[in-house]
């Protein structure tokens, strides 16, 4: 049934569409199964994901006509598709009127993933206007509050010298917590891994402790501020209340240092959600574990990797792993610095939209995925700033020489990238991260050839 008729109006102009407020647009690369028409399938899925079905309903009046979702913009040759979605359509909490992300996603990206006549169609990007902004929460705690623990200055406070404790599963409680204290000892934040929780060799209620006390002998042996993110993930609410509530008590007068990491996307919205409304007063650490399966280039379907950040921080999320941007490990490339940009500041470009957030708290850029003092120049000046926070596993405990030393090679990195000097001249008057060159000596050969001559080494 070809529903373009109701389901589609190509008048409509997107300037038009925004200065209204009344819409939540979102932009697919979409591609009709061979023997349907473009407009035609467009439509179809406009009217699944609001009002419509495959068969005309007698219940349908004109009220429910003023609610449709419309395609406004179709360009078949680059598979461009856009649909504007009244604010209206979308669920609101009973107890507070607030927006949610599950009916978000449940009208955007729902059945019309599945649809006989559909190829393929993935979300490039959305906009939302400043009503929907207002009805979500956003994050409670943003960097600026780790800057205020670190001593730092809250705007532009800098680099956050992060690890992962290593291996990511297998050690026991002790192991564990002396891995923190040596990493502690020349850096600022530690992250659980996101399958850290409470394994059997590594109950939570031996190892918190543990990794409280070594906190407390690394900030009185170095006269600094550390950070510790705990992972409280599980699929039950009052098994991840009960994981937080203890966290807090295990660090009693430094709880203000804990962070609470939530795998938000294997999660959902609904796991994000409760922690932020449940611990405003921690940082709110997303990991993305599992995105890759919706939001890889090669997957057609879902949503992209911007899209998922961009929803991060409507839900509330004070900081979201956004990869390494190509200088590392995983997959990613340069551009993706619009990722950053996006999540952190009060405006800016997507792949489509023009987002203001309207004062809207940031959500921090975390980078993690074969970061070390090496590659972490090049990103840098990529991103352009350092005010993001790093979790370096292998970069710090694959040092030479100690974990302390790889996070002291971290922060010198970032002076060295922020003072404007050559790499090479900075590394001969700092020992820690003249030992990255021989720590990472393949990365040091691609990135810096000719360094074992120019600084004497003789790996």
């Amino acid at each position: 049934m070809d529903q373009s008729a109701r389901y589609a109006n190509l008048d409509l102009k997107e300037e038009d569409l925004i200065k209204g407020g009344k819409h939540l647009l979102v932009a697919y690369k979409m591609k009709p199964k061979a023997g349907y028409g473009y407009l035609e399938v467009a439509a179809h899925l406009a009217a699944e994901s609001s009002t419509g079905t495959n068969v005309e309903v007698s219940t349908t009046d004109d009220f429910t006509k003023g609610v449709d979702a419309l395609v406004y913009y179709i360009d078949e040759a680059t598979e461009d598709m856009r649909i504007a979605y009244p604010i209206d359509l979308f669920d609101r909490n009973m107890t507070d009127g607030r927006m949610m992300i599950v009916s978000l996603l449940t009208l955007i990206i729902g059945n019309n993933q599945g649809m006989g006549d559909v190829e393929h169609a993935k979300i490039h990007d959305f906009y939302v206007p400043e009503r929907m902004i207002q009805l979500f929460d956003g994050p409670s705690k943003d960097i600026s509050d780790m800057w205020r623990i670190l001593g730092r200055p809250v705007k532009d406070g800098g680099y956050i010298a992060g690890t992962i404790i290593k291996p990511k599963l297998g050690l026991r409680p002790e192991p564990f917590a002396v891995a923190a204290y040596q990493f502690w000892l020349g850096g600022d934040f530690i992250k659980n891994d996101e399958p850290q929780g409470n394994q059997t060799f590594c109950p939570a209620k031996k190892v918190y402790p543990l990794v409280y006390d070594a906190m407390k002998r690394a900030q009185d042996e170095t006269g600094q501020a550390k950070l510790f993110s705990a992972n409280i993930t599980a699929d039950d609410h009052y098994e991840m209340l009960a994981r937080a509530d203890f966290i807090l008590e295990a660090f009693g007068p430094d709880a203000d240092k804990v962070a609470f990491l939530v795998d938000g996307y294997v999660g959902g919205p609904g796991m994000v959600t409760t922690a932020r409304r449940q611990y405003p007063n921690q940082y709110l650490h997303y990991h993305r574990a599992g995105h890759g399966a919706v939001t890889s280039p090669s997957s057609k379907r879902g949503y992209t990797a911007f899209v998922l950040s961009k929803m991060s921080r409507l839900q509330g999320a004070s900081g979201i792993h956004v990869g390494t941007m190509g200088y590392g490990k995983m997959e990613g490339e340069n551009s993706d610095k619009n990722i950053a940009y996006m999540i952190e500041r009060d405006e800016a470009q997507g792949p489509i939209y023009f987002q203001k957030w309207y004062g809207m708290k940031p959500t921090t850029p975390i980078i993690s995925g074969g970061m070390n003092a090496l590659r972490l120049p090049g990103f840098f000046e990529n991103l352009g700033h350092g005010n993001v926070i790093n979790t370096s596993g292998g970069g710090a405990y694959g040092h030479i020489d100690s974990p302390a030393a790889g996070a002291i090679s971290l922060r010198q990195s970032y002076e060295c990238w922020k003072s404007g000097a050559d790499p090479i001249e900075f590394a001969k008057s700092h020992k820690e991260f003249a030992r990255a060159f021989e720590s990472f000596p393949g990365d040091a050969d691609k990135i810096f050839p000719g360094w074992r001559q120019k600084l004497g080494a003789h790996k």
